[in-house]
């Protein structure tokens, strides 16, 4: 009898509500990807380079142009220097890149903290290195660290501590000073760092990205990772990548190279064109998205859903306690898809163990402004 090595592991809740969603017609606001299409020049990019022959193995790390053209946007945007050789790798999407990470470092019995509600690839790619997630939950209603809850969560089999700013799926940021304190807790401790950072440009109001690379101490123990379909509008590409320094990219490559070696080439090329081209595009994310968060939260002021605007990310957090105080999240959920047309995400699967009355579902609002509308009229017509 086949015994399964992730027993609890069944279809993800993207997944499954994004089927249902076609099934009822419904506008699909669960899933995160834009309904809108990338920059033209990019994707003409790709025709390019298929169309002149640019289809064979990328070297193992990466295209060295992309490498080279994500070390000049480290060093403009964070200020620091990295090398394209040595520090970053291009990797198939940064789920891979999560992947390869916790692979590269955790051992059997090794524990890693992760902070709930979160991402729900940490997991699985931690037991299936052997090791165990430690679930801290982040404190209510902001999502913020609770840095005594991490003290007394970390022992001698801490190996590794997951991050996540902006966080999905609450959209809360991390800043300065909560750098400081992970700092002063993991000094002098052999414990290491996974940054996804994934919706690194996505960060609204004025504020700043607190990115693992602005600081050099705990740069020196952690695996950053992004996506250039996140930031590119392109999430089908499925193309990333891991800025960490030179003896943890060497570790990290030696797993990649047994995952998929290498990712989709003429995608490397496009990308390689395309930011040294509109080096402006990753400047203007900020703007762009936060324009579509202020519509979709100014046509649902009319609701009965209760929010504050998030402050990353392009996901909005909804409480619906005034609607359907009756229904768990999940219900909620499918009851928002099949009777209103509307999908979204409930938050206690982000969760190992959910808060009693958790009462929020997550709408993303990566979408055409149109699209946006639709769906808040069907929302504030409940």
């Amino acid at each position: 009898m086949l015994i399964s090595k992730l027993p609890n592991v069944g279809t993800t809740i993207f997944t499954t509500m994004s089927q249902l969603a076609a099934e009822v017609g419904a506008i699909n606001l669960s899933q995160g990807f834009p309904d809108f299409d990338g920059p033209q020049a990019l994707r003409e990019a790709v025709t390019r380079a298929v169309m002149d022959g640019r289809n064979q193995y990328a070297p193992m790390a990466g295209l060295p142009a992309l490498r080279e053209q994500v070390a000049v946007k480290v060093r403009s945007l964070y200020g620091r220097e990295v090398s394209a050789d040595s520090e970053i790798t291009i990797t198939p999407g940064a789920t891979q890149a999560i992947f390869c990470a916790i692979h590269a470092v955790v051992r059997a019995g090794d524990e890693v903290i992760v902070f709930d509600p979160c991402y729900d690839s940490y997991e699985p790619a931690v037991e299936l290195a052997g090791g165990v997630c430690i679930h801290q939950s982040l404190s209510l209603p902001d999502f913020s660290i609770d840095w005594q809850k991490l003290a007394d969560a970390i022992t001698p089999r801490t190996r590794m501590i997951v991050l996540n700013t902006p966080h999905n799926p609450s959209g809360a940021l991390i800043d300065g000073a909560d750098l400081e304190r992970l700092a002063a807790l993991v000094r002098e401790r052999d414990i290491y760092l996974l940054s996804d950072e994934v919706y690194e440009h996505l960060v609204f109001d004025g504020r700043e990205h607190a990115s693992v690379l602005r600081h050099e101490e705990l740069y020196q123990r952690a695996f950053v990772i992004s996506s250039f379909g996140k930031t590119y509008h392109v999430t089908g590409w499925k193309t990333g990548y891991v800025v960490a320094p030179p003896n943890l990219t060497a570790e990290l490559r030696k797993v990649h190279q047994y995952v998929s070696f290498t990712g989709v080439t003429p995608l490397q090329w496009a990308l390689a064109e395309f930011m040294a081209a509109h080096p402006e595009h990753v400047r203007e994310l900020p703007a762009f998205y936060q324009a579509k968060r202020d519509l979709f939260c100014d046509l649902l002021s009319g609701s009965r859903f209760g929010f504050t605007r998030t402050a990353g990310t392009y996901f909005q957090l909804a409480d619906y306690s005034a609607i359907r105080p009756d229904l768990d999240d999940v219900a909620m959920a499918r009851w928002l898809t099949r009777e209103h047309g509307v999908a979204s995400i409930p938050i206690s699967v982000f969760y190992q163990s959910p808060p009693a009355n958790l009462r929020l579902v997550r709408f993303c609002f990566a979408k055409q402004e149109e699209t946006l509308r639709q769906a808040a009229e069907r929302l504030c017509a409940i």
